[in-house]
């Protein structure tokens, strides 16, 4: 049998956390998890199983990294662009032996209840040397939309649902046959690249040309934008049948946006006010709420959101104006 790696994904900029997540500075890397960072977690998180890193990330961002990847044998792919899950884990696949089993994370997400952790990874790492394609699915404990769905049976995957609307989210929970998809996978390197040479023949082999070309870890720009941007779930793990589902008990969060970052914070003895309000950030200033419930203001040196809690999806249409006007907030 091969290694057992951890491929870290760390493209994302996480635009719903504007404007504390910045793409200089995106929510991964900041310390506020019991003044650690999501991307430090993620790595000590599976060092018990795992006994090397493969790091794909930004080049906007990857040096922001290194302190903490110094301590553990590891390997950077640093995307010049960025081409969604599909291509990056390709990347890493590339990287490795052939028999070598990846277990697959994003670096943003928060993850406790360890032993449940490790009980899960262990499950999937089975399936996985048998040439499964391994996807973890949480057992859900709310009719959340902001998540999307696994339908299944024991192991067996029915079918990928998209994020829901509430009363569907609703409908999904009574049911109790659907489970929230983790985005958290556990394959051999060689059936990841059969199955997406299989079903992504397009994405194949645009992401082993840009591989190729790679000067030093750094992905060839040119190359790259050729590759089409298409998630791991829409390339491979819709359409194969050798998919398997790891029904997993721990405690997880996306930390997508900032209603989940502020029922963390709020579990954490964060301050709030009886109305439930909070401020966080860099809050040098004395801050009232009036008349106000459930609402978050986010401060920073250059930029303060104020939020009702329930608007927390929305802060993504706020970078994406900031975006289009080229505002350097972002």
């Amino acid at each position: 049998m091969g290694k057992i790696v951890n491929v870290i994904l760390s493209g994302g900029i996480g635009s719903r956390l504007w404007p504390l997540s910045r793409k200089s500075k995106p929510k991964q890397y900041l310390p506020i998890f019991n003044e650690k960072s999501l991307f430090k977690l993620t790595i000590e998180r599976n060092q018990p199983v795992c006994g090397h890193v493969v790091l794909v990330g930004s080049v906007q961002n990857i040096d922001l990294a290194k302190e903490d990847l110094k301590a553990i044998s590891h390997d950077i792919i640093v995307e010049t662009v960025p081409r969604n899950t599909a291509a990056a884990i390709a990347f890493a696949a590339l990287s490795r032996d052939p028999d070598d089993i990846l277990i697959v994370t994003p670096s943003d997400h928060l993850i406790e209840g360890e032993e449940q952790y490790m009980q899960a990874i262990k499950r999937g790492i089975e399936f996985a040397k048998d040439d499964s394609l391994v996807t973890f699915g949480i057992n859900p404990t709310r009719p959340e939309t902001g998540y999307g769905y696994i339908e299944s049976e024991g192991n067996e995957v029915l079918s990928f649902r998209e994020k829901p609307n509430y009363e569907t989210a609703k409908d999904f929970l009574k049911s109790g046959n659907f489970l929230w998809n983790s985005g958290i996978f556990c394959f051999k390197a060689s059936t990841y690249l059969q199955e997406l040479e299989r079903f992504d023949p397009k994405i194949y082999t645009a992401s082993k040309a840009a591989f190729e070309a790679a000067e030093q870890g750094v992905l060839d720009e040119e190359l790259s934008l050729k590759i089409p941007s298409k998630s791991v779930d829409y390339a491979i793990m819709e359409r194969s049948d050798s998919i398997k589902v790891v029904p997993s008990f721990f405690h997880w969060s996306d930390m997508g946006s900032f209603d989940s970052l502020y029922d963390y914070l709020i579990s954490k003895g964060h301050p709030k006010d009886e109305q439930g309000n909070i401020v966080i950030g860099e809050n040098n200033k004395h801050t009232v709420f009036l008349g106000l419930q459930n609402c978050v203001v986010v401060n920073t040196a250059d930029a303060v959101l104020v939020m009702d809690k329930a608007f927390s999806q929305d802060v993504k249409h706020v970078y994406e104006l900031l975006e289009k006007e080229n505002s350097p907030l972002i």
